[in-house]
């Protein structure tokens, strides 16, 4: 019989990460701040936080924790696999990145000491923009409310980003009526 790990991510963390998801103004420190406190409560070797970009098909780190910017310059993390956190639109651990068919750069990994991955989905309304991937130096378990209350906060991270890319939309339709001519602003 398996044991449950005990549980790293209780309410007082919950509610210290969705207080900054609610109210940081800056996307990026927001962001580089739950790359670091999840290496960090769940005793990791790092944490990549990771967005989509629909028209190359892509993932690309935006934040990490604890991993070489050669790790994560590896190359172009392509989104065509059925098999990852990403496309199923759930968790999606890996046990060792060595002999798992859904690693693109295992000797990569391997050079980084990294032996599993927690991929959980970063979501809005359903669709996925982005993943969370947390990196072990050797195959973890996770308690199953670890990994439903991160699953919480990816939703809420999601929110976030979608908003901040709303805000960003409109800032650059404003600018652009700014410059308009006063006579093409009339009627």
């Amino acid at each position: 019989m398996t044991q449950n790990p005990d549980r790293k991510f209780y309410l007082r963390e919950f509610k210290a990460i969705s207080h900054a998801i609610s109210t940081y103004e800056d996307l990026n420190l927001l962001i580089n701040h739950i790359a670091e406190g999840t290496t960090r409560t769940f005793d990791a070797k790092g944490c990549c936080i990771m967005l989509y970009d629909d028209r190359e098909n892509q993932l690309f780190t935006v934040s990490s924790y604890g991993v070489s910017e050669k790790y994560t310059d590896k190359g172009p993390l392509w989104v065509d696999n059925n098999d990852c956190a990403f496309v199923q639109g759930e968790p999606v651990y890996i046990a060792d990145t060595q002999n798992d068919p859904r690693i693109q750069y295992p000797a990569a990994a391997k050079e980084e000491g990294i032996v599993s991955i927690l991929s959980i989905p970063i979501s809005y309304r359903g669709t996925a923009v982005g993943t969370i991937r947390i990196y072990h130096g050797e195959a973890k378990h996770f308690n199953e409310e670890d990994i439903e209350s991160l699953k919480i906060l990816a939703e809420h991270l999601g929110l976030v980003i979608e908003i901040n890319g709303l805000k960003n939309f409109l800032d650059k339709v404003k600018m652009a009526m700014d410059s308009l001519p006063m006579r093409m602003l009339k009627e």
